[in-house]
């Protein structure tokens, strides 16, 4: 088999013949359709729309590749040529360059498929973290909670986007990917057709100084209009530790329900990692179900 590093000069370059950021995107949607789920996550999609392969290598082939940014690695093999061994020389080859630079890897599984298992068996690179799609329609009504007293819901402005990545960072300090969005990251998704700043629903005090905003807490929805079907989704919800139990997660993902229930479309989904059990409790209460799980693949290499 014929497998190339990339340079990260010609990634979008057409030379005589598709570009291989055409090529990893023809891999990766036949992928999407032959698996049932989303062969890249947004990480890795914003990561080669915005950076192509700045502080990223990739490794591809007629029917395969493989993508490493920092110690997260993605592999894809096209679906007409699997069983072959592409997967596992991928693999090689990237965990290869991960030894000698940031000595451990990571590496989803988005549909906890077989041979991931059986790849990441051979390379002694254990399950670690599970992460669940839950899922709720939008018919099922939404019971209003009243912010607690001091407190108003109110959407973005440009002016919050410090406080917003605060809250962020504090909320998710434990979270390997969520707890370090800078501003880039903000400004990347904030570019995106699903972005709505109206979506993006903050939690702040009654009397708050316009000029020096504090937020509270935080839920920011996405609307994927071009997906058929379109569904919308909780994507991020937090709160500021200094604000923690006052009920604003709960007050915060209904003000995002009930606005999602306004878009459109028939499904809310959202994702959170198996272990945290309060909060699958209350997204539970809240009328979501698991549909789906997604398995993380972690270990040192070298």
């Amino acid at each position: 088999m014929s497998i190339n590093r990339i340079d990260p000069d010609t990634f979008f370059d057409d030379q005589g013949g598709s570009a291989p950021a055409d090529e990893v995107r023809r891999i990766a949607e036949a992928c999407d359709v032959a698996d049932g789920v989303i062969t890249l996550n947004e990480q890795a999609c914003l990561q080669l729309k915005y950076r192509g392969l700045r502080d990223a290598a990739l490794w591809l082939g007629d029917d395969g590749f493989a993508l490493l940014h920092g110690q997260i690695l993605d592999i894809a093999v096209h679906p007409m040529a699997r069983n072959r061994g592409t997967g596992s020389e991928l693999a090689r080859l990237a965990l290869a360059e991960a030894a000698s630079t940031v000595g451990k890897i990571e590496a989803w599984s988005h549909g906890d498929h077989p041979s991931a298992g059986r790849i990441a068996s051979k390379l002694g690179i254990h399950k670690e973290r599970e992460l669940r799609i839950m899922a709720r329609p939008t018919s099922e009504p939404v019971v209003p909670i009243d912010p607690p007293a001091g407190v108003k819901i109110r959407s973005f402005t440009p002016a919050d986007e410090t406080g917003v990545l605060e809250v962020n960072a504090a909320a998710f300090s434990h979270h390997p990917e969520q707890g370090h969005m800078t501003h880039e990251d903000f400004l990347e998704r904030s570019k995106e057709a699903w972005f709505d700043a109206d979506g993006l629903f903050l939690a702040v005090p009654d009397d708050e100084d316009p000029a020096n905003p504090e937020i509270l807490g935080f839920h920011w929805t996405k609307v994927h209009l071009d997906e058929n079907p379109p569904y919308g989704e909780v994507y991020v919800v937090a709160t500021n530790p200094k604000a923690v139990g006052r009920g604003l997660g709960s007050v915060l993902t209904n003000v995002g329900l009930s606005h999602l229930a306004t878009k459109g479309v028939g499904e809310v989904i959202l994702y959170v990692d198996g272990d945290n059990a309060p909060a699958i409790a209350v997204y539970e209460r809240q009328g979501f179900t698991t549909v789906r799980t997604e398995v993380q693949y972690r270990g040192a290499v070298g």
